[in-house]
């Protein structure tokens, strides 16, 4: 088990530097999840730990070694690191256990016990060891990939959106199987994904890349349910800002008076970020700007287990006047219908951005 850290990494891509000063620690049997848009960095950051770029400044240890600092440069071979890519990259001419024990050393390639703890590890059968890459499925490639990446029992397992090319119910079952075979295998590992989801439920530490820097780095229920700029918050999934006035703990607003989470320590004018998981909606047939927190049903987006509720505020002082909020998929409101909307739980809120296309970071007061 080693613990990854990354010390003040920066690195460009020819004249144009991409990472600025990345610092970054991933504790021993632990999975970090770096989070951002496409062109952000990420893949450049798992490239310089994988040992493919060499940064322009900046420190990687593994454990206790330096891999990557001043004068000091380990190759990629001998950095004891496992590395699954997006397409699997397995070879075509080599059967599963052969692919498997590529990377092995020469005395342990024949042990065919190893190759089947390997693929019952990553969820599949021992009998598929003699199949070709061709013969398997999108899925099972990605698997036997990991347990290539396994066999040569890694300090530090890197995965560059292993499961973007899957089909959505073809990645959620590889994607748990993949999470319980490093669990298992007390791996540290690094995956690079665009895919909130996948982060939040597959990792136990997010950190959230934007342009090549880190926005914020926490356990997946402190980034979405506390994000430090506005931009997390609206990368990290649906929501709403409002204008509000924030004193002692309440931020009045649009929707009413709103328990606040205040991490920087703010007071006065504000903005309150509202998730629709938030959001409940109860039918009482308001008129138009009668009850504070009335609204009307514009859409509504049915997905089965739930509904996506978009609602048009009454109130003519709204600004803005719209926001969403998520059901249950058996109490869709009828569009058109009008509602009152209630907010459950506390309200993150932000200082006031005045409309600028760069809202101000929020940083946590100590």
């Amino acid at each position: 088990m080693t613990t990854l850290t990354i010390t003040g990494i920066t690195a460009s891509h020819q004249s144009t530097e991409v990472l600025h000063g990345i610092d970054l620690t991933v504790p021993s049997a632990t999975t970090t999840a770096v989070l951002g848009p496409s062109g952000c960095g990420k893949s450049t950051l798992l490239r310089v730990v994988a040992g493919f770029l060499r940064p322009d400044s900046g420190e990687v240890r593994l454990g206790d070694e330096v891999v990557v600092g001043e004068g000091q440069w380990v190759a990629p071979e001998r950095r004891g690191l496992g590395y699954v890519s997006q397409e699997g990259n397995l070879f075509p001419h080599l059967d599963v256990a052969g692919n498997i024990t590529y990377g092995m050393p020469r005395r342990e390639r024949r042990d065919r016990g190893r190759v089947g703890e390997l693929l019952e590890l990553v969820g599949l059968s021992p009998d598929l060891a003699s199949r070709r890459p061709d013969q398997l499925s999108g899925g099972q490639q990605q698997r036997i990939a990991l347990a290539r990446a396994l066999a040569r029992r890694p300090r530090v397992v890197l995965l560059d959106e292993p499961f973007s090319a899957l089909d959505a119910e073809l990645r959620v079952s590889t994607r748990e199987a993949v999470a319980a075979a490093l669990a298992h295998a007390e791996a540290t590992v690094v995956l690079v994904t665009h895919d909130q989801a996948e982060a939040l439920s597959f990792a136990d530490q997010v950190a959230i890349m934007h342009e090549g820097r880190f926005s914020q780095v926490g356990a997946p229920t402190e980034v979405y349910s506390t994000p430090l700029d506005r931009r997390s918050a609206t990368f990290l999934g649906e929501a709403c800002f409002l204008p509000g006035r924030l004193e002692n703990g309440v931020v009045q607003c649009a929707l009413g008076s709103l328990a606040a989470r205040n991490p920087c320590g703010l007071a006065g004018r504000c903005e309150v970020l509202i998730r629709p998981e938030q959001v409940r909606l109860t039918a009482d047939g308001a008129s138009e700007g009668s009850v504070l927190g009335a609204a009307e049903v514009t859409k509504a987006s049915y997905f089965g287990h739930d509904a996506l509720v978009e609602l048009r505020l009454l109130d003519p002082n709204a600004s803005p006047s719209t926001i969403s909020a998520r059901t249950f998929g058996s109490n869709v409101p009828a569009v058109g219908s009008r509602v009152t909307v209630s907010v459950e739980g506390e309200s993150q809120v932000f200082p006031w951005s005045d409309g600028d296309s760069q809202p101000a970071v929020a940083t946590p007061a100590h």
